[in-house]
């Protein structure tokens, strides 16, 4: 057997001051001339920094001592913050959040973009800056992370089973949450009172290391439209323990709509591929904008931020500027959310998804809406999206795409090329990938307009919406 690498000790470097805010939520600060970043500080704190890791050409490290703070800084609203891994910009006023994601699409777009493009549109800013997300996922674990260490805790007297977030790089611990702001009312309310029931009826939490245990995860998902869904996995068929639990949450919270569960004995935690159970209401929410409705299944995507995605998609019908004449295709579209928002603006809409479960949402969302002018494809876009395909459902005026993270393959954007509409719009959640592809359109598309949008206040995560041009 190997002997187990040591890690390096790395020094303490005294009286850092933090320059500006960088890329994933960390600040940046220079020393000798190397740079230096450092989570949960904003610029003018002076830090002690404890270095965790050191590059050639960069060191990241935690502070360990305030020797003063920033005038910038504001109270975090959560009493988890910086512990948690979660909304870490909480200490950073929202028009400050707002001016550093500005700057984080035009430096993507400076650094890795080889293009020509304009002055970018100001931000959108989110209406809301807390209780935006429309859902949330919850872990029940007996492996609590203890925040009030001490030598003298006598863990055998401490209750250690918890329902919250993994703790970050950790994947057997959770934080037990008391209060979340980033779901309403009553988000925390039904968390609260099921970890309260299992702790009363002495109901196993979930270990993950041993893979043992009834209680495993917890999802609430609410819509504008006042739908609540609540779905609890469990990782054993006891219906002994399940249905006076499901029975407890029925009747301790009647504004549910949909009560489901999902009974999950594999070692990873998705629940995609597994039976969902309706126990109580309907098996979906609705969802709607400007009358027309999305119904959401358990395990459907759906923008996370519900108000800000229906200002983002009636960005994205401007600027493909449609009169009724346009064939538009839809890629990545998911459960055809864009597709059927514009589709009565358009001729025809060609919706194009991986996940074949989103497509059979997206097509029970046109019938549900009367809207006959679309179709849906399922299939990897890379080998979907060819010229044959473009034949079959004739050549595109306008595209909309919106990929995930990691961007669009190649394949695509060269057949994307080749199909030569007039317009693309162009949606992402990572700029950095956004301005890559773009990159590999700029001898046959300009940038006409770039307009960054705030879907995920607290956090660092920008989306950008590029409307790009035929040459």
């Amino acid at each position: 057997m190997g002997k187990k690498k040591r890690r390096r000790d790395y020094p303490v470097i005294e009286n850092v001051e933090m320059q500006k805010i960088a890329a994933e939520g960390k600040s940046f600060a220079k020393v000798n001339e190397k740079a230096v970043f450092v989570p949960f500080t904003v610029p003018g704190d002076v830090v002690d920094v404890k270095i965790t890791e050191s590059r050639s050409s960069f060191m990241e490290g935690k502070a360990i001592r305030f020797e003063k703070y920033s005038d910038m800084r504001i109270e975090p609203k959560c009493e988890h913050f910086a512990t948690c891994g979660g909304c870490k910009w909480q200490m950073i006023p929202y028009e400050k959040q707002l001016e550093a994601k500005q700057q984080q699409v035009l430096d993507n777009f400076q650094r890795l973009g080889n293009f020509d493009f304009p002055a970018h549109e100001p931000i959108l800013g989110s209406q809301e800056q807390y209780y935006y997300r429309n859902k949330l996922e919850f872990t029940f674990s007996k492996r609590i992370w203890v925040t009030d260490y001490s030598r003298e805790l006598d863990f055998k007297d401490l209750n250690m089973n918890g329902l919250g977030f993994h703790m970050p790089g950790m994947f057997d611990r959770i934080l037990n949450i008391e209060n979340c702001y980033l779901q309403a009312s009553p988000s925390n309310e039904i968390r609260l009172a099921i970890r309260e029931y299992a702790w009363k009826n002495d109901l196993t939490f979930y270990d993950q290391r041993e893979q043992t245990g009834f209680l495993r995860n917890l999802i609430i998902r609410t819509a504008s439209t006042g739908d609540l869904m609540v779905i609890l996995v469990v990782g054993e068929p006891r219906m002994d323990l399940l249905n006076p639990m499901l029975d407890y949450i029925k009747e301790t919270f009647p504004q549910i709509t949909s009560l489901m569960y999902a009974i999950n004995e594999k070692l990873n935690t998705i629940i995609t591929d597994l039976p969902i159970y309706t126990y109580h209401g309907n098996s979906f929410l609705m969802e709607e904008m400007e009358g027309v409705k999305f119904k959401v299944g358990p395990v459907s995507f759906y923008q996370t931020n519900s108000p800000q995605a229906y200002e983002m998609y009636k960005l994205a019908r401007e600027y493909a500027d449609l009169n009724g004449d346009e064939l538009v295709y839809d890629l990545y579209t998911g459960t055809g959310t864009i597709a059927n928002f514009i589709a009565r603006k358009a001729k025809k809409v060609v919706g194009v998804e991986y996940v074949p479960e989103a497509i059979d949402d997206a097509r029970v969302n046109s019938q549900i809406n009367g809207i006959s002018n679309t179709v849906f494809y399922a299939g990897d876009l890379a080998k979907v999206l060819n010229e044959d395909f473009v034949v079959e459902n004739g050549r595109p005026d306008v595209i909309i795409t919106d990929p995930p993270r990691a961007g669009m393959h190649e394949n695509v954007v060269q057949q994307m090329i080749k199909a030569a509409p007039q317009k693309i719009v162009y949606i992402s959640c990572n700029p950095a990938t956004q301005a890559r592809d773009i990159t590999l359109m700029k001898d046959f598309y300009k940038v006409a307009m770039v307009q960054p949008v705030d879907m995920f206040p607290q956090t660092h995560h920008v989306e950008n919406i590029v409307l790009l041009e035929r040459l």
